[in-house]
């Protein structure tokens, strides 16, 4: 006997197979659109710290709109059109070529979600778009925000971690000063960069949590609204580890070893911190929760 969760997926490979003859076209005219693209996004942006969240999130994305696929097949039969989105259609098409030609990373990234939501309410209507939202509203967290108002930003929050840093590492014993955002521990000098402590990391955390209440779906609006709330000071929180980490190992292993692959090992336990405390912060929520239940029925 197979499973019903086998029997799902399969259902729903099988949708999306019986839907590629009709669909094809579309996605031959958006590769010739957007391949060059992401081929430089993935030989540029994409390969760096700032930016590097930017396929995962498309990854998941795409995930998400084909896990809620079958919705949107079961809408209508036939499919409404609605013709705004030759009006959407437009409006990224027009964007793409102006962020092409100029070169403005924020307008590229943008039109790639315009145009995929042009399509969508050009064959399916605006009650496809509704199911699928949540897909759309996720990407926009990889669209780049301008350099301007990051840099405005982040600096703060730099200036906050590197003193958070500065404070937990002497209460522990290490010699280390601070100057701004450059420390000073034992004969090295860490610049904490905005890639260890900027509003880029904060907005890919936020994405982070905000996945993983659309996949588990609470039915408590207090512990959603509540987990989304602590994904601000989950994000200081796992930063100012990251760039602990960091100076830990520059101390010990010297300035080599602090910029090269362990470096990048920090960068993985920022998220990996980050989805801990995610999930110790939902648990805390949800023992809250039940413990106020079981005194209500007690009362």
């Amino acid at each position: 006997m197979v499973a019903p969760a086998r029997l799902g997926s399969r259902r729903q490979f099988a949708l999306v197979r019986a839907a590629l003859p009709e669909w094809w076209p579309v996605f031959a005219g958006l590769a010739i659109l957007f391949v060059p693209t992401f081929y430089d996004l993935f030989t540029g942006a994409w390969i760096g710290e700032e930016q590097g969240h930017g396929p995962i999130i498309f990854g998941l994305a795409l995930w998400l709109i084909y896990r809620k696929w079958p919705e949107v097949e079961a809408l209508a039969t036939p499919p409404r059109a609605a013709w705004s989105g030759w009006a959407v259609l437009a409006v990224g098409l027009f964007a793409h070529l102006l962020g092409r030609s100029q070169k403005i990373l924020m307008l590229e990234i943008a039109s790639i979600i315009l145009v995929m939501a042009a399509v969508l309410l050009v064959k399916y209507g605006t009650r496809a778009l509704r199911v699928l939202w949540f897909p759309f509203f996720f990407m926009l967290f990889m669209v780049p925000l301008p350099s301007e108002f990051v840099a405005a930003v982040t600096m703060p929050m730099k200036m906050a971690v590197s003193w958070a840093t500065e404070h937990l590492l002497f209460a522990a014993g290490y010699p280390i000063s601070r100057s701004g955002v450059i420390l000073q521990i034992g004969q090295y000098q860490l610049l904490v960069a905005d890639a260890c402590a900027g509003l880029q990391t904060l907005l890919t955390l936020e994405a982070l949590g905000l996945f993983y209440l659309n996949l588990m779906r609470h039915p408590s609006a207090f512990r959603n609204i509540g987990l989304a709330l602590f994904i601000i000071p989950i994000s200081f929180s796992a930063n100012v580890i990251r760039v602990i980490s960091l100076t830990l190992i520059t101390y010990y292993f010297g300035d080599a070893a602090g910029q090269g692959f362990l470096h990048g090992f920090a960068g993985m336990v920022l998220f990996l911190t980050a989805l801990t405390l995610i999930l110790s912060v939902d648990g805390g929520l949800q023992w809250y929760l039940r413990r106020r239940a079981g005194s209500r029925e007690v009362a």
